[in-house]
């Protein structure tokens, strides 16, 4: 009996996925836990393996196409067997035409006219339904842009020529190669065209520019979506401090040097500056909140957003719960969401619902910079590098560590005094970080 292999559902707010590759084709065998296709949320991305094993009997869609979660993608199955059951009825452009084997006979009465210009197009180069809303539009087929996989022609690049007036006649159309220059509107090829003179091609002095163009992926787009929803839309302003890190790196060589003797995880700096921050934000409500335009609200637990660099960009997975999470299980379930984040695999539910986010440029040596808030949150912190500055003691020039702060907030939630009494507060608790252990 077919197998047919749907679009999972990652996570209760996803919709749909996107399609990034098939690393099958039609007719390819293969064995239960191979990967099958890639595909992607706005955040995330996923390898789909095969249930079962067997043949690839058809595709439904292609790459590119955003699914919804649920919907049939493939089905696996044995010569011969009957999958129809399985095909995802026409709706508009909902789902393309299956992609089925060579030697199985597709019955589209279309396809049945093979042209010149058509068959110049190899079967295996374009899709069964870019073939036939090629026929449909006398799309001109030599002018395509394969995006398909294998420098395949799918339908919407027979579309997006046809949306360019890129066509070509009827009585042209089965006798005109790539050389021949239409004279017709968007220069489509007609009839009279075919007996002109080839042009000689127009020699340029002009160097050839070397770039390269590369699509941006989901998560590139919402990242870019979301930012610039930021700034355009807060009134957002930076407060810069630092502090004396004396203790806190006393601190954190003492654990790492018991760590393995009382069975702690490796905790970190950012560890530290996420636990005290998760401390800290309990008695300032204004910043533990989202601003949702005609109203606040207000956490009464904090939960962490972590911005965390990965290979596909910005992500901020969250801590739920951060401020009932010892010093040891904040390192744990830090270290946890920000491994799954960097893997891709992470639930696109923990990239949601944090009040709070830091962020931290220590390690690359930022002094000091601009956090841009993640909306609808009303403030961000900032952890820049530790410097070595000098004050004063007891009438004495003294060097000592100073680790830099950075704190974006949004002056529609709240006022700049607010603001700086939680930052005063942050520094105040990393810098005596021995006694905000005690509590």
């Amino acid at each position: 009996m077919a197998t047919v292999v749907i679009m999972p559902r990652q996570g209760q707010s996803v919709e749909s996925c996107v399609i990034t590759s098939f690393q099958k084709k039609v007719g390819d065998t293969v064995e239960k836990g191979e990967v099958l296709f890639s595909y992607e949320t706005d955040k995330s991305s996923f390898d789909e393996p095969a249930p079962v094993s067997g043949k690839i009997l058809a595709i439904f869609r292609e790459e590119g196409d955003d699914v919804p979660c649920l919907e049939n993608v493939l089905v696996i199955g044995n010569d011969g067997e009957d999958f129809s059951e399985f095909v995802p009825k026409a709706d508009g452009d909902s789902a393309p035409a299956p992609e089925v084997k060579a030697e199985e006979k597709v019955e589209v009465k279309a396809e049945e006219k093979v042209e010149a210009v058509a068959s110049s197009v190899s079967a295996t180069s374009i899709s069964p339904r870019a073939r036939l809303l090629a026929d449909k539009t006398n799309a001109d087929l030599l002018k395509a842009v394969p995006t398909g996989p294998n420098g395949r022609i799918i339908e919407r690049d027979v579309q997006k020529l046809v949306d360019m007036g890129l066509t070509v006649s009827s009585a042209a159309k089965e006798n005109y190669t790539e050389s021949v220059e239409g004279s017709g509107i968007n220069g489509k090829v007609m009839l009279g065209d075919l007996n002109k003179p080839v042009a000689p091609a127009v020699a340029t002095t002009a160097p050839a520019c070397d770039y390269e163009d590369v699509k941006l992926p989901n998560v590139r787009k919402v990242i870019a979506k979301s930012m610039h929803a930021s700034l355009y839309t807060m009134a957002q302003l930076t407060l810069n401090a630092s502090f004396d890190a004396t203790k806190l790196q006393a601190m954190r060589a003492s654990l790492k040097a018991g760590a393995e003797a009382l069975g702690l995880n490796n905790i970190t700096l950012n560890d530290m500056v996420l636990y005290a921050v998760s401390r800290v934000l309990k008695n300032h409500k204004d910043l533990n909140a989202h601003y949702l335009d005609d109203k606040m609200r207000y956490f009464n637990s904090v939960h962490l957003g972590v911005a965390v660099d990965t290979e596909r960009g910005l992500l901020v997975p969250t801590v739920f719960n951060a401020d009932k999470l010892s010093l040891n299980e904040m390192s744990i379930a830090a270290k946890s969401v920000i491994k799954d984040a960097q893997s891709g695999k992470i639930n696109p539910d923990l990239l949601k619902g944090a009040s709070f986010t830091v962020t931290n440029l220590g390690s690359l040596g930022v002094e000091s910079f601009t956090p841009v808030i993640n909306p609808p949150q009303t403030a961000i912190l900032g952890v820049c590098t530790i410097t070595r500055r000098v004050k004063q003691v007891n009438g004495v020039d003294v060097f000592y560590p100073a680790m830099g702060l950075s704190l974006t907030f949004d002056h529609r939630a709240l006022d700049g005094a607010p603001a700086a009494r939680f930052l005063k507060d942050v520094c105040f608790a990393l810098e005596n970080f021995d006694l905000l252990l005690t509590k």
